[in-house]
């Protein structure tokens, strides 16, 4: 029988008996939507994660898939942030949420509101494989692993204040070694732990060394036993990045013995117990009182074998040495023979001097003296007469004048002279007068000895 459909047409008319009108794409897309939605409601889902992204707007858009089939996942930025670890590839977890469509692209998605992992194999799964991630950037290399120092004076510790933990950290350190200690107060698990933690490690690097807050020598990041669960926020990247990177010494004392997680890697020593990383924090402070005292008397001892051996390689030497009679006899015989050279010395001295005595002695008797004294007078009276006769004043008793120059008092011994002087003084036996040349001749003024010369 032929339905009205047989025969195709150009342009869509209505046709008899057709109860089915068009409907826009739309309106079918809202239809499934709502069917969707009201058929499912809320729904678990497990599955693995594929195609994990978290896009700049902080949504996050992801796979889940098994075997079979694959459904589309979404998770809005208010779930994204709050989730309790970091969604990876590969992970088998179990997402919560509301099933839906999205008519944009014609297809079915999940919106996620809650996403917890399959189990503790997906757990120790998502372990391995940031572990395996870290390592391979070099996060957990030995060679970056700083030494602790040996005694600190001030400790941090990054732990939950009211736990067990920072009590036993601060018996055992006042047992063994009291220590400046500051606890930086954090959660040690359930959400935000990780940030806290992180926060607090980055927070006491960042400490200056001479600020009003003392910069810790040593860090310890502690936590009591639990679960993996319960430690999870210490196998978190932003609590392994900040130990690693920290350049304060880390001690990581998170849970038991057995209880191993990422930061006990990153750190520069994992202790088993928060009590056993009080103690290796620090030494005993009387075992550190006895090596002293050890090391006192052992430097002392030694002190005192360097004196001995010393006192007796010199009592070896001066075995080898001479004995002081034998150094010193032969400069006592020198000195005895210069002692009696000076005796015999002294007493030739003696005899000459009083030999040289006597005849000086003998040369000073009186009759010698007077004679001697008679032959000096002689002399004196022989040149005293010689003297008298050179005197040029004693021929002026004879008539004779002494012509001198008036001024400057010179001799003057020629007629040219006189002419020339102009103003003379003639010198008699009894006086002095003074006379001028004026044309070939002199006149004369008579002049007492010390008057002034008068006019003749």
């Amino acid at each position: 029988m032929a339905t009205p459909f047989d025969n195709p047409r150009l342009v869509a008319e209505a046709v008899p008996g057709d109860n089915a009108p068009a409907q826009s794409v739309s309106e079918v897309a809202g239809r499934l939507k709502r069917m969707v939605e009201g058929e499912f409601g809320h729904v678990r889902l497990r599955g693995e994660i594929s195609g994990y992204k978290r896009v700049a707007s902080g949504h996050a858009y992801l796979c889940l898939k098994d075997d079979a089939a694959v459904i589309d996942g979404v998770i809005w930025k208010g779930q994204a942030g709050g989730l309790a670890f970091a969604p990876q590839d590969g992970i088998e977890v179990i997402a919560t949420g509301k099933l839906t469509t999205y008519p944009g692209r014609s297809k079915y998605q999940i919106v996620i509101e809650r996403m917890e992992l399959a189990g503790a194999g997906a757990l120790m799964a998502l372990l391995d494989k940031l572990k395996a991630k870290l390592a391979a950037e070099g996060v957990f290399d030995a060679s970056a692993k700083q030494r602790l120092p040996f005694l600190p004076r001030v400790i941090g510790v990054v732990t939950s204040p009211t736990g067990a933990v920072i009590r036993d950290i601060l018996h055992r350190l006042e047992d063994r070694c009291p220590t400046h200690v500051l606890v930086w107060p954090v959660k040690v698990q359930g959400e935000g732990a990780a940030a806290e933690i992180a926060a607090a490690v980055r927070g006491f690097d960042s400490l200056a060394q001479d600020g009003a807050m003392p910069r810790p020598d040593l860090v310890i990041v502690a936590r009591g036993g639990g679960s993996i669960e319960d430690l999870w926020a210490f196998n978190e990247e932003i609590v392994v990045r900040a130990v690693a990177e920290c350049t304060i010494p880390i001690i990581s004392a998170v849970g038991h013995e057995t209880d191993t997680t990422l930061c006990d890697f990153a750190a520069d020593l994992r202790a088993p117990t928060p009590t056993a990383a009080a103690e290796i924090a620090v030494p005993v402070l009387a075992d550190l009182r006895l090596t002293i005292t050890a090391q006192a008397t052992r430097t002392e001892r030694c002190a005192r074998r360097y004196i001995e051996r010393g006192r007796e390689r010199l009592e070896g030497l001066a075995r080898l040495m001479p004995k002081r009679d034998a150094l010193l006899g032969p400069q006592r015989q020198r000195a005895d023979d210069a002692g009696a050279r000076l005796d015999r010395g002294l007493e030739r001295r003696a005899t000459s001097a009083r030999g040289a005595l006597d005849r000086a002695g003998s040369a000073l008797r009186p009759a010698m003296l007077m004679r001697k004294l008679e032959r000096d007078r002689a002399r004196l009276d022989a040149a005293w007469r010689l003297a008298g006769s050179l005197n040029p004043d004693r021929v002026l008793e004879r008539g004779y004048a002494r012509v001198t120059a008036r001024i400057g008092g010179a001799t003057l011994s020629t007629a040219e002279a006189a002419r020339t002087a102009g103003a003379l003084t003639l010198r008699f036996a009894d006086g002095t007068t003074d006379a001028r040349v004026e044309r070939g001749t002199a006149r004369t003024y008579d002049r007492s000895p010390g008057e002034q010369p008068t006019l003749l």
